[in-house]
């Protein structure tokens, strides 16, 4: 597993992010905040413009956002994660959500 895509780059985010480039993981990552984005790429990640592009290509996508319902839309809809990750594409979700959630998002993307 070498290819990453990230979604979320704030408190939590942007740090996990600098791990696993220093780590030598390429990483192409997606955010609402544009700067957190151009932070990221200077050091070294990909820029994605939407969840799907940032799962096109990747092992392993990785989401770290604040609630259910935006992991809910990031992975689902024309420009969402499923949208983008081939079939055996791991998706791991790292989001402050709830247990109820986190089971619903596994059948999501089962």
């Amino acid at each position: 597993m070498k290819n990453i895509g990230f979604i979320g780059l704030g408190i939590m985010g942007k740090p996990m992010v600098h791990n696993l480039l220093k780590a030598g993981f390429s990483v192409t990552v997606f955010d609402v905040v544009t700067d957190a984005v151009n932070m990221m790429t200077a050091e070294g990640a990909a820029a994605a413009h939407s969840a799907k592009e940032a799962a096109v290509g990747a092992d392993m996508v990785i989401t770290m956002v604040p609630s259910g319902p935006i992991v809910r839309s990031i992975l689902s809809g024309a420009d969402g994660v499923l949208a983008g990750a081939a079939k055996g594409t791991i998706i791991a979700d790292m989001s402050s959500v709830t247990p109820v959630e986190s089971k619903e998002f596994a059948e999501l993307v089962a």
